[in-house]
């Protein structure tokens, strides 16, 4: 796995995510043919249909790399592209809910490649659910006004960076009140900073003929403008959410720390929104897999003694593999992470998920919010004084290369061959 390289003393989280495009000799990728997408899904495309609805900015690197970044949506990313603007368009994009152009109070879904929300989502710290609410149920469920409308205020931008703050005022179900700037900055990385982050190894497969990159970072951060934050009246933590195409040959894979369930718990809580059966859940010696084809809504999570520093997906079908990279801290486990299971009171709201996936499915409002599913991370919380600052920096890298490339990276990473995983997810026995 990633070394981890995070000072064990400070509240940061680094996350990064890679996404391989296969050539037309990866594993399952010339099985099943669909029906073309109903929306155009080019990065010229989805760029020509969102400049119709928000202003953008457009971050460029010389080899065809190119970044869209709407700050009236948020400071969302909302998608990437390796190769110009014929390239393949990596965000999920919810044109029903841009067009329709009306705000949303429960949640703007944009959709969006990385977007930034704070933590917790349930139990008595819950920044989701007003006081009050006991049942935490979808239909009283909504997204912090602050978090989910109005533009982000852009500082400073060129052609390689943009610099982008919102003071937000939220409150928690416990009735806590917190007063916050957030600023988040968007910039393009170069080779050597991709060189860096994942290791010579994986720098040398990245580096080889016939193979297109585009990377760019995000550095998230939380100040305290208010009172200090305690403990005993909640705590709060960033959260990247990432959204992809979903399709039916969509796998999610998440490593996993191995040993006794006695000292370090279930390898993996799957449980959010009901039980998952074994066509889309199973647990290897190596990684725990997941099914994403937006068809069944559910969520799976690893505690702070099981996660390892990556998780990620394949997509056999479109021939497209991402992976998430972060940073933890060297003491993860004896850091607060919040809790987001919708129940409250939780009798142990600071033992929450380090990693997250997510599937959308039909909810219990008989509706569903897109064809996509999330790869997400979360920061540890902290004990803030007032002007004290959390920071979350978050490196995205997409990477276009054949079969073989596409094999080795996924063993270095996830040490699990896609060939076991098609096997184990796709074949008709599988479940």
């Amino acid at each position: 796995m990633f070394s981890r390289r995070l000072n064990k003393h400070a509240s940061i989280v680094f996350l990064s995510m890679i996404t391989v495009a296969l050539g037309a000799d990866a594993p399952g990728t010339t099985a099943e043919a669909e029906d073309p997408p109903a929306r155009p899904n080019t990065y010229g495309q989805v760029k020509e249909f969102l400049a119709k609805h928000t202003d953008l900015v457009e971050l460029a690197d010389q080899k065809g790399g190119r970044v869209l970044v709407a700050p009236a949506y948020q400071g969302r990313v909302m998608t990437s592209t390796l190769d110009g603007e014929r390239g393949m368009s990596f965000g999920f994009i919810c044109y029903d809910f841009i067009e329709k152009a009306q705000n949303d109070l429960r949640f703007n879904n944009y959709g969006g490649e990385e977007r930034l929300w704070i933590s917790p989502e349930g139990g008595q710290f819950s920044l989701f659910f007003k006081p009050g609410i006991k049942q935490q149920k979808l239909n009283d469920w909504y997204t912090p006004k602050d978090i989910n409308e109005g533009a982000w205020n852009v500082i400073a931008r060129d052609g390689s960076v943009i610099r982008m703050d919102r003071k937000m005022k939220l409150q928690n179900t416990s009735g806590t009140r917190f007063d916050v700037n957030v600023a988040r900055d968007v910039r393009m990385l170069s080779g050597r900073d991709v060189a860096k982050l994942l290791g010579n190894d994986v720098a040398e497969i990245l580096g080889g003929d016939g193979v297109k990159s585009v990377a760019f970072e995000t550095i998230n951060r939380i100040t305290n403008q208010g009172r200090p934050w305690t403990k005993q009246q909640g705590l709060i933590s960033l959260w990247m959410l990432g959204m992809l195409n979903s399709s039916p040959r969509t796998v999610v894979i998440v490593p996993y720390r191995p040993g006794d369930e006695a000292e370090l718990g279930p390898v993996v809580r799957a449980d959010y929104f009901g039980a998952l059966g074994p066509d889309r859940l199973k647990i290897l010696p190596e990684a725990i897999l997941f099914r994403a084809d937006a068809k069944y809504r559910s969520k799976l999570g690893t505690s702070k003694r099981r996660a390892v520093d990556v998780l990620g997906s394949i997509d056999f079908h479109g021939g497209v593999l991402t992976v998430v990279q972060f940073s933890m801290p060297d003491d993860v486990a004896e850091q607060p992470y919040m809790n987001n299971i919708w129940e409250n009171p939780l009798d142990e709201p600071y033992d929450g998920d380090v990693i997250n996936s997510y599937n959308d499915g039909p909810n219990d409002l008989g509706s569903q919010m897109g064809k996509f599913y999330e790869l997400e991370t979360l920061s540890p919380a902290a004990e803030l004084k007032t002007g004290e600052t959390l920071t979350h920096r978050n490196r995205t890298v997409h990477v276009k290369a054949g079969a073989k490339m596409l094999d080795r990276l996924a063993r270095r990473i996830f040490g699990v061959s896609l060939e076991r995983v098609r096997k184990e997810m796709m074949s008709r026995s599988s479940g």
